[in-house]
């Protein structure tokens, strides 16, 4: 059975850098492609950005079955901590990870955390 879990991050981007573009690495790693058909099936996710200038926080949230949690933990941690992911346009994105730890779903993101948990 699938449980929801959040992992927290936070990334300084190189210049020039999209926030979105941890995201895209995190979404590279779990689901082996930006273009898949339907949700992730190892771990349906989302991942938010939120910071001002070249340090943002990163959050995943993830539904997958607790025997697979620390592997998706690794996968995200992974591409955080590689600090580059390639762009849609053929260049490559950069940032540095500065920290990350297991996150705590909170009360404001308990029905998004359902759908994730029910997808199919």
């Amino acid at each position: 059975m699938r449980t929801a879990y959040a992992h927290d991050a936070v990334v300084i981007l190189g210049p020039g850098v999209d926030a979105g573009a941890p995201g895209a690495a995190v979404t590279l790693a779990v689901c082996g492609s930006w273009d898949h058909p339907g949700p992730c099936p190892l771990a349906p996710h989302h991942t938010s950005t939120s910071g001002k200038g070249s340090e943002v926080r990163v959050r995943v949230l993830f539904a997958t079955d607790s025997d697979h949690e620390a592997d998706v933990r690794a996968l995200i941690v992974g591409a955080l901590s590689s600090g580059r992911t390639p762009t849609p346009e053929g260049g490559t994105a950069s940032w540095r990870l500065r920290h990350h730890a297991v996150g705590e779903l909170e009360a404001d993101e308990a029905h998004h955390a359902s759908r994730l948990v029910a997808s199919e």
